[in-house]
Formats: C-alpha cells, sequence, structure tokens
C-alpha cells in the first residue's frame, strides 16, 4: 500500500496494530507505529559488538586512502542486526536527530532484506552514506545496551546498507511525476542545501542551486578529508540530484557574482544554506605570524591537491613540529593530515580537562556520552594534552614565523557545562611549533549575502529565523549551520529537509513532506 508523499510513491510504514496521530500530519517518522519485527533479545549474548574496522595505522597513514577497512560482510553485519532487542522504546530513534528508523533496518538487515532496509533508511535520510562514514553517532550513545553493554554497532549498519544500495543499483534517480510550476534557488551546496533541494524537487519545484566554490559538497568535498569520506560518494549524490532535474551552479556566489536582490526577485522563495564556516579568533598576541593557518584553509589545501588541482598557499606539514588547537573532529582531522604529509612532531591541544573514561553523574544515559574516546587521528600517533590555556605564539627569531606555542596548564572549575575558573598548575609551558592549526571551532557564516535585503543575523552570527525556518524577508528561509551555528552532518540534513517542508508549505499552502524527529516543527501556517 502506498500514500503519495513528495509528487512520487513512497512504501506506507507497516504496522503491527492501528496508530493515531495527534496531528494531521502523515505518520512517515512516528517512533511510535514501528514495522513488524522478529524479536531477538539474545542476539546482543550470542554476538560481541563489531562495527566495520579501519585498515591499521602504519598502513592507513602511508597514502591517503580511506581509513576504513575496504571489505565487510553481509553475514557479520546481520549478526549486529540482531544484537538489536527491538527495544518498546527505541532511544536510539530520539538520539538521532533525524529520527532514523534504527529497529526497523537492524531487523530488516538480520533478516537479509537489504533492499527494504535501503527504502527504510532512505524514508528519513537523504544521504545516509554522508552520516554512515562521517557522523560521530550519537543514536549509539542513546541505544538501551549502552546503559551496561555495548550498543548495537548502528552507524556500520547504515554504511553497510548504503553501500550495498549503490552495488546493488538499488539508488537510482526519483524525478517529481509532475511540476508545480514554482521556482526555488538554495544558496549552498552542503548537506542542508543539498537535503532541502532534493526534497523540494521532489515535491516538485524547480529547484536551483548556487555554491560558491568551484565544486558541489560544502565542507563535505573540501571540508573533510578524503580518507575520511571519499569525495565519489558526493559525486554519484550529485549525479542522482541532476537526474532528478535539479539544477547546479558552481563558482558562483550569491552577494558577488550574482546581486541578492536579483535572485530575490527571480525565484518564489530561497533557502539559505550557507554553512558556518567563519572561524572562531583564536585571542593571543602572534596569531598574525606565518604558519598560523585556520583548519579550513589548511585542510581544503590537501583535499584539493587529493583532486588533482592546484593548492593555493601551498602549506603543508612536511618535516615541520606542528600543533594544533582543538579538540573536536576537525581539530582530528588537522592531525591526520599532518601525519599523512610527514611532520616531524604532532602536538593536539584542548583547552578543557580531559574527559572521564566513564559517563559522570551529570551526564546520565541516554544523553550523548561524555567520555574521552581516541579519534582515529590519535590511533595513528602524536601526543594529545589537554587542559592547556595559550597565551602566545612566539617569533624567536624576528622572522616572522612562528617558532613555538607559550600557554599555561590549568585545572578548571566548571558551572552549568561551561568552563567557570581556573588554577593555574604550570604557568610556562612551551612547544615547538613551525605550523599552528586553529580548529577551536566556527561562530556563523563568513557573510550574509542578504544583509542589504533585511536578513537579520543573531548575536551568535548565525542567520535569525522565525520558527518556520522563515527569515525577516518574505519568503526567504535558512537552514543548517547557518541558521543553528556549526554542528554534525546529520543535524544539518535534518534542517535542510525541514526547511523544505516549510518552504513547500509557503509555496503551496500544504504540504506533505516529512518532518525529521529533533529539529523545531512547528505546527505549519503561514
Amino acid at each position: 500500500m502506498t500514500i503519495r508523499n513528495t509528487k512520487h510513491e513512497i512504501p506506507r510504514v507497516r504496522r503491527s496494530a492501528p496508530c493515531t496521530s495527534p496531528t494531521s500530519e502523515p505518520l512517515l517518522t512516528d517512533p511510535v507505529c514501528p514495522m513488524p519485527r522478529e524479536h531477538h533479545p539474545d542476539g546482543y549474548r550470542k554476538h560481541p559488538r563489531r562495527p566495520i574496522g579501519k585498515r591499521s595505522a602504519p598502513e592507513r597513514t602511508a597514502d591517503f586512502r580511506e581509513i576504513w577497512a575496504p571489505e565487510w560482510s553481509p553475514e557479520a553485519l546481520q549478526d549486529q542486526g540482531e544484537r538489536c532487542v527491538d527495544c518498546g522504546v527505541p532511544t536510539c530513534m530520539s538520539g538521532c536527530p533525524i529520527g532514523n528508523r534504527i529497529p526497523e533496518w537492524n531487523d530488516l538487515v538480520h533478516k537479509e532484506d537489504w533492499k527494504e532496509a535501503l527504502q527504510q533508511l532512505h524514508a528519513t535520510n537523504n544521504f545516509p552514506e554522508f552520516t554512515g562514514y562521517t557522523c560521530p553517532a550519537p543514536c549509539e550513545d542513546a541505544c538501551v545496551l549502552a546503559v551496561n553493554d555495548d550498543a548495537v554497532a548502528i552507524k556500520s549498519i547504515e554504511r553497510a546498507i548504503v553501500d550495498k544500495g549503490w552495488e546493488e543499483g538499488w539508488i537510482q534517480p526519483e524525478p517529481p511525476a509532475e511540476r508545480t510550476g514554482f521556482q526555488v534557488a538554495v544558496v549552498g551546496s552542503g548537506p542542508a542545501g543539498l537535503a532541502a533541494a532534493q526534497q523540494l524537487n521532489r515535491a516538485g519545484h524547480r529547484v536551483t542551486v548556487y555554491e560558491r566554490d568551484d565544486a558541489l559538497g560544502g565542507l563535505m568535498t573540501y571540508g573533510i578529508p578524503d580518507f575520511k569520506f571519499a569525495k565519489r560518494r558526493v559525486d554519484q549524490r550529485i549525479d542522482q540530484l541532476r537526474q532528478e532535474g535539479i539544477t547546479f551552479e558552481t563558482s558562483t556566489e550569491v552577494g558577488v557574482d550574482l546581486a541578492a536582490d536579483r535572485l530575490h526577485d527571480a525565484y518564489d522563495a530561497t533557502c539559505l544554506a550557507l554553512g558556518a564556516q567563519k572561524h572562531r579568533e583564536l585571542p593571543v598576541p602572534g596569531t598574525g605570524l606565518d604558519g598560523v593557518l585556520p583548519a579550513m584553509e589548511f585542510l581544503p589545501q590537501e583535499n584539493r591537491r587529493q583532486q588533482g588541482q592546484a593548492a593555493p598557499g601551498g602549506v603543508t606539514a612536511a618535516h615541520k613540529n606542528v600543533v594544533v588547537l582543538g579538540g573536536g573532529s576537525t581539530g582530528a582531522d588537522c592531525v591526520a593530515t599532518a601525519h599523512r604529509q610527514g611532520a616531524k612532531q604532532v602536538v593536539q591541544i584542548g583547552i578543557n580537562q580531559k574527559p572521564p573514561s566513564e559517563r559522570p553523574a551529570d551526564n546520565p544515559w541516554p544523553e550523548t556520552a561524555q567520555v574521552y574516546t581516541k579519534t582515529y587521528a590519535q590511533e595513528e600517533g602524536g601526543a594529545q594534552e589537554f587542559a592547556v590555556n595559550t597565551t602566545e605564539l612566539a617569533d624567536l627569531d624576528g622572522d616572522g614565523r612562528v617558532d613555538e606555542l607559550r600557554a599555561e596548564r590549568v585545572d578548571w572549575t566548571y558551572e552549568n557545562g561551561s568552563r567557570a575558573d581556573k588554577t593555574v598548575v604550570d604557568p610556562d609551558v612551551r612547544v615547538p611549533a613551525d605550523l599552528v592549526l586553529v580548529a577551536i571551532g566556527f561562530v556563523g557564516p563568513e557573510r550574509n549575502p542578504f544583509a542589504d535585503l533585511g536578513v537579520r543575523q543573531t548575536d551568535d552570527g548565525t542567520v535569525a529565523t522565525d520558527d518556520r525556518l522563515m527569515t525577516d524577508v518574505d519568503g526567504v528561509f535558512a537552514a543548517g549551520d547557518a541558521r543553528m551555528g556549526a554542528s554534525l552532518v546529520v543535524w544539518a540534513i535534518g534542517e535542510g529537509r525541514d526547511a523544505a517542508r516549510q518552504v513547500d508549505r509557503y509555496l503551496t499552502g500544504d504540504t506533505e513532506l516529512p518532518a525529521s524527529l529533533q529539529t523545531a516543527n512547528p505546527p505549519l501556517g503561514r
């Protein structure tokens, strides 16, 4: 049985009992109305957690190929699916920002119904390979088994489903059966922009995506290293979107190459998915020295090299003492890139205390676990320092280049999860530094091309919207990091889907586009 959604046919969720909803919205992402599943409560006892592995550190640091093991066993993943105990309240779904139907496809994989598993996965996630390769998997922290055991290998199962979908040729273009006559511009081609574009196109609107760079994909293409996420995965999705009827304009920066007012006048609605690439400044002396570089200037250079392009600036870590400031995933990517470029020494420095090895009392399950986990980059080598507060970047010989990082080792006290006060443990920490990569976060879009039209920004630098995701300018919406601040790829996809839903409602007075689980979904209305 089918229902109409986005002007093409998708399967109705099969239900073991009648379900009702307090709203008139389609029950496409309702976690309390699951498909009938087999119960296998002993699966986690029979099968230990075995996610898809990585190549050995010595092997993978010798090249720029993907770090992941190139092959995986379908039988092994079926066993991993059996570890899911089919909880009455699937907290894994509430831990996923887009509400992936995790118990559904765990069970389907266990039963070897990979094609149906892919269909269930695509029902909530436009680009499962984006998340399957790059997401930190908050769903696994929320898994019931994670209370006192190893969580189900959800991320590996997701990745296996979509990989198999591409290998088997199951992922095909799905153009709309008819067109509405409305035209929508999407500014930015990262995960939020692409998700919004695909949803709007499938709703029948004509969509044009504008990208300022020479390649599509946003940070998925130039920000995340090739060895972590191969760019062919972006390319194959872009090809699918083109075949569905979406138009792409690259090397076109709105507000520079194309006036914002002209764009606004030419389209019935616009969605700003600009990302949040404006880096947080390091407030210490010496940041203007040669050899001090924001992460998002360093990482794209290597990505361009790997794609056979010129890399303006030509900075590499080869034979250098490298210091990476920032303990997050971007910092880890800098560490791993420095390893592959042949750095002499790599030290990663974080300002916060080292997280505990087990959940603290104020971080209960099913919240995302604030515990220490060694990153793939640290598995490959280098030193990692915590609770070190940088005070200066020094030029020791007057040549205008950084030679040394100076810092203080501290002991922080925290209030409501934020640093409140510090005790200096060692005021004179010095680290040799020929290259300092600053990866301490992002504060919003680099620029607001619609500012002159009245699109306002918040005090945090993000694009201000109402609860419909619309800006102060009628018909101009925002989604993803540009609206919510730098976050995860999975949040961006959810934001793109929700923005598409609101745009569709704005244009037609109604929508059949499904809502994501976690992002803001107010009652529909103009």
